[in-house]
Parts: structure tokens; sequence; C-alpha cells
């Protein structure tokens, strides 16, 4: 898949593309760009992604902080394994917040990216204030010899799958659905930086990572099984989000206890995929009962990583 930012690199050839932001490329997503891919192949021509590389709300609502299941580069480390020729990446400004649709349609994916033929997701709208719908898109694209056809609904039984919803499923611990819903496990990914070594007493060190995008969604607090990779290896880990409430912590952190590990890791990067959630964060009445609990969990996230 190619990453073309400037329209010049795309305007040798026609194309076939569809539009959307795309955060988390989830199964409704790569249902409709696998549409994409049939309807390009049909007519012989490359198909693209049209998204943008910061959410368009950051733009449209001053002091908007997103909570986003993909960092840009996750989303197009994803998007690369959906089969399009490529993405174009277009910067969401003030000045493309206010083109109507016609103007986008027009002037933007015509006649500077060169769209021959528009796929439209079943219920997607764009445009200032998105006030025209898909009537409106199909007549702006024949003024300009654009096809514009709108995508099939996804199918995907009594659940609706959305960033929104995949959301929800994070903040109530269940990354078990929600990976079912993105088609991979929910990651976090960044720094091992220094804590408060509590772990380390107890027999039981872990690694604090400083996750490297604040706009990224995290699982809620909790325990979980987790595949920490870090130094071109994966290992086993169980990983706490919490505030450390045995010791009266304030502040959320994010430790990950590696299984059969001893090395230092201060300031190398660590990715952590999540599998199951093993339990709530809770206050024990000692440390013994602390470390018992500890003691429990990793055996659990042992077996269920060695499943």
């Amino acid at each position: 898949m190619r990453i073309i930012r400037n329209a010049a690199e795309a305007f040798d050839r026609k194309w076939v593309a569809t539009v959307g932001f795309f955060d988390g490329v989830h199964r409704g997503h790569r249902f409709l760009i696998r549409s994409l891919r049939e309807l390009a192949d049909r007519k012989g021509l490359p198909a693209a992604v049209l998204t943008f590389p910061v959410h368009p709300y950051v733009v449209l609502q001053q002091g908007f902080e997103p909570s986003l299941l993909n960092t840009f580069d996750e989303k197009m480390v994803q998007l690369a394994t959906t089969g399009i020729d490529a993405c174009f990446v277009v910067d969401f400004t003030p000045e493309l917040a206010t083109l109507p649709a016609r103007d986008f349609i027009v002037g933007v994916l015509s006649q500077q990216w060169r769209v021959d033929t528009l796929l439209a997701g079943y219920d997607h709208r764009f445009g200032h204030n998105r006030i025209d719908g898909f009537e409106q898109y199909v007549a702006y694209g024949r003024t300009c010899s654009m096809e514009v056809i709108r995508a099939g609904i996804y199918e995907s039984g009594e659940k609706a799958i959305s960033a929104s919803r995949i959301r929800q499923l994070l903040s109530e611990g269940n990354v078990e659905e929600a990976a079912q819903m993105l088609t991979y496990p929910y990651r976090l990914k960044g720094h091992v930086v220094p804590g408060h070594r509590k772990g380390r007493e107890l027999g039981f060190a872990t690694a604090n990572i400083s996750v490297d995008d604040r706009q990224k969604a995290y699982p809620g607090t909790g325990v979980y099984a987790v595949w920490a990779h870090v130094g071109g290896r994966r290992y086993k880990g169980m990983l706490s989000i919490g505030n450390r409430p045995t010791f009266g912590g304030k502040e959320i952190s994010v430790e990950v206890h590696l299984l059969h590990f001893s090395e230092t890791i201060y300031g190398k990067v660590m990715e952590v995929a999540f599998v199951r959630h093993l339990r709530e964060n809770r206050k024990f009445d000692s440390l013994d009962a602390l470390k018992a609990q500890l003691a429990e969990d990793r055996r659990t996230t042992d077996e269920i990583l060695s499943a």
C-alpha cells in the first residue's frame, strides 16, 4: 500500500475510492474496504482510501480530546492489511471543514485526486454540516463524470460494530469482544519508565509504561493477561491499569509484570496486546493477601497464554 500525501503523486491514473477516518479499521471498515476492492477490480482501476491524520473534531471543536483506537501509524499498518493500493492522507483543515459536499466531491476528490468512482459508506455523510445525503452526492458526481455508489449494510448479527462501541467495550474491560470487532487484539505502546518499585518489593517486578500517544483509549482499570513485545521478543505478561489502591495511589498507571523475565528494560519501547481481563482492581487488607492474589494472577495468566 502506498501512502500518498501529495495529490500530484496520484494524478497519473484514475481511482476508485472511499472516504473516512477509519479509527480502529474494524470489521465494519473492512467490509466497506473489501467492497471497494471488489468494485475497483471490476472496473480495472486501483483502490484507495482517503483519510485524515487527525480526528476531524480536533479541528471542528476547540479543546476536543479524542479517545482513539489507533495512532496514525497503527492505522496505516491496519489499512495495509486490507489489500488496497493506496491511502490518500489529506490534512483536515478549517478550510476543508467549511467545504459543502459538492465542492468536496468536485474540487477535491475529482479534480485533485482523480477519483473516478466513489464508494460511499451506507450511512456516511460528509461536507459542511453534513446537510446533503446520498442522492445529492450522486448528482454532484454526475457534474464531474464521477460515479457515486452506496455500499451495502454490514450484517454482523445483533451487535452493531463501531469505533464508539469498541471504546465502550474497552472501558468495561471486555478486551475479548473488542478484539473480535477489531479483528486483532487491542494494543498500547510506550516507553518503560521508573515506577514506585512496590511490585519489586512484593516479588513481582513491573515495567511501568508511559503510553506514547495521550489520545489513545485505555481499557478500563483492572488486571489483564497480555502479550508484551519488547526488544524484538514476545513475553507473557500480566498488566494492571489502576491507581494501586492497596498503597493509596492517586494517579492511573500502566504496569506490566513479565513472566519468566528478569532483565532491566528502562527506556525501551514496549507494546502490549490485551488478551483477557482477569479481575477488577481492589484494595487488599494486607500485603500478604495482595501477594497471594498476584501469585494467582500469574498462574492464571500463564495458563491463558499457554492455551
